[in-house]
């Protein structure tokens, strides 16, 4: 499955369908075509306030049943039973959506059913690990299961669509949102967005037991300036289209039913205002024919950007762009019409975005079957069940990273006499759920404390001192939050635990509202007092586990210099201690790899492995070259980068052949033997780099992976196809092709990998 998946990024949509015969290709096309009349005839029934009313969405956190307690719920109410909105989101439960429902199909006049929408980003009841996290396990399948789960439950709770997945490449530490998303890498996030478009859609969005995706942010989200959210965002042309574009066109060719624009600016034009974007590039060029949808109130939000004076302009601004539905902006319903009557806007814009929402609608079987989502009984039965937890679980412990591991100290004995177990998030049940949660519930994850006793043998004595507290008071998405920066009253405790223990599992790191959205931070290390509770924990008992539970990559520089073994395990969801005891223990021999890099300070952000050369990359005996005075250009820890149990040797790379032009591919091997003592999964990774081209080219870009299990002792040969598609990139002619020249080719187990072997790609 991972190199199917690998391969959607490079080949046409029409890819997809090879093998399948003609006869699959002729009758989809009927299907298609009968689709297109269904929507055409509803569309030649509707008025324009019905077709307005379609690219409205409206906020549902309200009880549409009762009696509205105030003015606008009752407008909203109103202009339901009118058959004025097309989309909800944030009404659930299978009950909650069929009454919604109901107001729409028993008064409105055309009865076209609403689409619910909600934010399930990696579970809905069942929580699985942040999607930062769980890219980590470089485990497309994995990842397209637990997508997989999350859309049977929220299907099942009567939901239709998930604004997922964040497509966006981040390479700042320092923004919130880097935790929603697949890291740095426009490759890997590409074949993991693919992976989880698949899982919530399935093969056919009219399975009741599917969503529909939703590729967001489109475009550029991810490289605010100073990694802070909703900034501005100065790129040139090639670095959108070959930084941040990859990801977003993989979605298009794997079907996504969905986009959602941005609500940042690049280079000066909002995104919710780019006519290049959203009509031009994606719906023109790559052929999508699914909506766009605003993020919230990202239209009404060009009046502050500075583009329009008000309402009416903004409206006319985004419905040119192809912005289709108005999530919450309240600008489409109170300007369409006008715009349309005055002739600012022609109908046929009007008509090409409702058709595109009706078009979703159809797919999703709602037509035939407006209340199929909104089953109570299956809600009862397929939600949190003990099959979903035990595949959370499995995500989980694939999701962790081995950072250090100095004198083999991990894994750890199960009977030991005595373990202490510190630290603000060592018995934390909530921080683990992480930030964007949809319905997990507060404080139901396993902690790690949890998680070790269930473990351990029961003669084992764990010494539990939580140390101090890492955040006060209020803990939810839409406050700020406040970090403990004084009180140390609880260090005396924790050092006394360490002091009586044979080992020091030290539970360090973020709280689940640390990073998010709107949750940038200027610094990435450990907030208030934690890093003073490592280091006096430590002076007591150097025989120490750090188990870092974060959203983002942090700057960890002295724990990397003293503690002896480092487990970066993100916030797992709801099994997060079991998975981590799994790995503590040795009951599952740890495999992630970084899909991020972990800087030496935080000065370096943003940082990325796949860099430009510049012109002087290397130190000259002087200073003058690229690089900080205070600190190594180096990452702590790099991306791609994961220890394990056991030892990996790979042998030398072997080419098929040292040339190769249009149409032919080589291939690219090495021999790769497990040899330690446990049984192992290694994530083999091929990187290329492009010596000479019309711009200047990244040091190393990855182009594949591989997941490999060995044996101890065993030796397996993996195997890279290279085609001369996977070296393109968008040149100085303003095009995706392949120049011709050399490429280096390295195959290793992260990007600092040094051994190469050189290929041309030739003209014909």
């Amino acid at each position: 499955m991972n190199k199917k998946l690998n391969k959607i990024v490079f080949y046409s949509a029409m890819a997809l369908f090879v093998g399948r015969g003609s006869n699959m290709l002729a009758q989809q096309s009927r299907s298609e075509i009968a689709l297109e009349k269904k929507v055409d005839s509803v569309l030649a029934l509707m008025t324009l306030k019905e077709k307005i009313g379609q690219l409205n969405q409206y906020n549902g956190s309200w009880d549409v049943t009762g009696v509205p307690s105030d003015i606008d719920n009752k407008t909203k109410l109103e202009k339901l039973k009118n058959g004025e909105v097309g989309s909800m989101l944030n009404v659930l439960t299978a009950e909650a959506t069929r009454d919604a429902q109901r107001l729409v199909m028993e008064h409105s006049r055309l009865k076209i059913p609403l689409i619910f929408g909600y934010d399930v980003i990696h579970g809905y009841k069942t929580m699985f690990p942040i999607p930062l996290g769980e890219s980590a396990s470089w485990d497309l399948d994995a990842m397209k299961k637990s997508a997989e789960i999350a859309a049977k439950e929220a299907a099942a709770s009567g939901l239709h669509w998930t604004f997922a997945p964040m497509l966006d490449v981040s390479r700042d530490a320092r923004w919130g949102r880097i935790m929603e998303g697949s890291g740095e890498d426009p490759y890997l996030a590409s074949v993991i967005g693919v992976a989880r478009i698949q899982g919530f859609q399935g093969n056919d969005l009219s399975n009741p037991f599917t969503i529909a995706a939703c590729a967001k942010h489109f475009a550029g989200y991810g490289f605010a300036e100073a990694g802070r959210d909703y900034n501005t965002v100065n790129i040139g042309e090639h670095e959108l289209h070959n930084a941040i574009l990859p990801p977003f066109k993989a979605a298009s060719k794997a079907g996504v039913a969905t986009f959602m624009n941005a609500f940042n600016d690049v280079d000066g034009v909002p995104a919710t205002a780019s006519t290049y974007l959203q009509r031009k590039l994606l719906k023109e060029q790559w052929g999508f024919d699914g909506f766009v949808v605003s993020d919230w109130g990202s239209i009404a939000e060009l009046i502050p950007h500075g583009v329009a004076k008000d309402k009416l302009q903004a409206a006319n601004i985004a419905i040119h762009a192809g912005s289709d539905m108005d999530m919450e902006g309240r600008v489409y319903e109170a300007s369409l019409k006008t715009l349309v009557d005055n002739n600012s806007v022609d109908i046929a814009l009007i008509d090409d975005a409702v058709k595109r929402v009706l078009r979703v609608k159809f797919r999703l079987g709602l037509f035939d079957d407006p209340y199929r989502y909104s089953n109570t009984k299956r809600e009862k039965e397929q939600v949190l069940t003990k099959e979903h937890l035990g595949i959370a679980r499995d995500v989980a412990k694939k999701s962790i990273v081995l950072l250090k591991n100095e004198s083999n100290m991990l894994p750890l004995k199960k009977k030991l006499n005595s373990i202490a177990v510190i630290g603000p998030l060592a018995n934390d049940k909530d921080t683990p759920i992480g930030n964007w949660r949809a319905q997990g519930e507060k404080n139901s994850a396993v902690s790690v404390l949890e998680g070790i006793k269930e473990a351990i043998d029961g003669k084992t004595k764990i010494n539990y001192a939580k140390g101090a507290e890492l955040s006060i008071g209020a803990r939810s998405f839409l406050q700020p939050l406040t970090i403990n920066t004084t009180d140390t009253s609880g260090f005396d405790e924790a050092v006394a635990a360490a002091k009586q223990s044979e080992v020091v599992v030290m539970v360090l790191g973020e709280d689940a509202f640390q990073s998010g959205e709107g949750r940038s931070q200027s610094q990435i290390g450990f907030a208030g007092v934690q890093q003073d509770l490592l280091e006096a924990v430590y002076a007591v008992n150097k025989n120490m586990v750090l188990v870092l539970m974060n959203g983002r990559p942090m700057e960890i520089t002295w724990a990397a210099a003293h503690v002896p073994s480092i487990l970066e395990v993100w916030q797992l969801g709801s099994e997060h201690g079991h998975a981590v005891a799994d790995v503590l223990f040795g009951d599952y021999n740890p495999s992630g790899k970084l899909p991020v890099s972990f800087p030496r300070a935080v000065g370096q952000e943003p940082f990325y492995y796949n860099h430009k050369n510049t012109g002087r990359p290397f130190a000259n005996g002087e200073v003058t070259f690229s690089h900080h005075n205070d600190v190594d250009n180096s990452a702590l820890f790099p991306f791609g980068f994961g220890l394990s149990y056991t030892t990996f040797k790979y042998s030398d790379i072997t080419l098929s052949a040292s040339k190769f032009k249009t149409g032919e591919h080589i291939t690219a091997s090495v021999a790769i033997t497990n040899t330690g003592k446990v049984k192992g999964r290694e994530v083999v990774q091929l990187y290329v780099r492009d010596l000479v081209g019309s711009l200047a080219r990244p040091v190393k870009e990855l182009k594949g992976f591989e997941l490999v299990d060995l044996n101890p002792g065993e030796t397996k040969t993996v195997s890279f196809n290279i085609t001369p598609e996977q070296l393109q990139y968008y040149t100085a002619n303003k095009k995706w092709e392949t120049e011709p020249g050399i490429f280096h080719v390295f195959i290793g187990s992260d990007a600092t990998v040094k051994t190469f072997k050189p290929l041309e790609f030739v003209n014909d």
